[in-house]
């Protein structure tokens, strides 16, 4: 064999292997906002809500190439789409595949303490504002509107940017006087009455008519307000 064809096998050899070894960053990249966009499609995003993805870093050194089709994603096993999930991305094509972690951020609109709210305290409405927030730090049901909180007590301390829920506060707390409106048949009575128990907007409790003593279920329909229906 000659010393011309000798070199160029060499040199062919040489550049097959670079090309098979050493992963280039447009590689990288394909392959990482593969995964990112699987996992914006698998996720609901909610109204006014914003999601953040970003996936995890690979090294250089595994074996891909320029896939000629396009990259097949997928995610493996049962795993439960939190702050963080494992995507796998392949070149059926070129026979390879990669695992890459993706972390996950879904923001959205809630109501938060501008300062410190201790228990006992009734909230004004320079005490709150709304922003988006880590959906991961926020539990039970939360606001999106400070009017429907504007008046209500704090139950549990709440810190300086978290978010505010239904379990932190009561638009009616127990014992406290209420306005009792009742409705239906086309009539309204107002009486007063006495609440049993806490309670947040929306929520239903048990409240004491105190000129009949009765005990009805009731919605609370704003700060110190119920209505029943009958």
């Amino acid at each position: 064999m000659s010393k011309i064809s000798c070199l160029f096998i060499v040199v062919w050899l040489t550049s097959f292997s670079v090309s098979i070894a050493a992963a280039t960053v447009s590689q990288i990249e394909a392959v990482q906002e593969a995964a990112e966009a699987h996992v914006a499609d698998i996720i609901s995003l909610p109204k006014n809500g914003e999601l953040n993805i970003a996936a995890g870093n690979l090294d250089s050194r595994m074996r891909l190439t320029d896939c000629p089709v396009p990259l097949d994603t997928k995610v493996p096993g049962r795993q439960q789409i939190n702050t963080s999930v494992t995507v796998m991305v392949s070149c059926d094509r070129d026979n390879w595949q990669v695992y890459i972690p993706v972390k996950i951020e879904l923001m959205t609109l809630s109501v938060v303490a501008k300062r410190p709210l201790n228990r006992g305290m009734t909230i004004a409405s320079n005490d709150v504002a709304v922003q988006m927030v880590n959906s991961r730090f926020q539990r039970g049901h939360t606001y999106t509107q400070p009017a429907r909180l504007i008046g209500s007590k704090v139950k549990r301390t709440v810190g300086i940017g978290e978010p505010i829920s239904s379990n932190d506060v009561c638009a009616v707390c127990r014992n406290d006087d209420v306005l009792i409106t009742a409705q239906g048949n086309g009539l309204n009575i107002v009486a007063k009455g006495t609440a049993l128990s806490d309670g947040a907007l929306g929520e239903q409790i048990k409240v004491k008519n105190n000129k009949s003593n009765r005990i009805v279920d009731a919605t609370i329909s704003a700060v110190g307000e119920v209505t029943v229906n009958f």
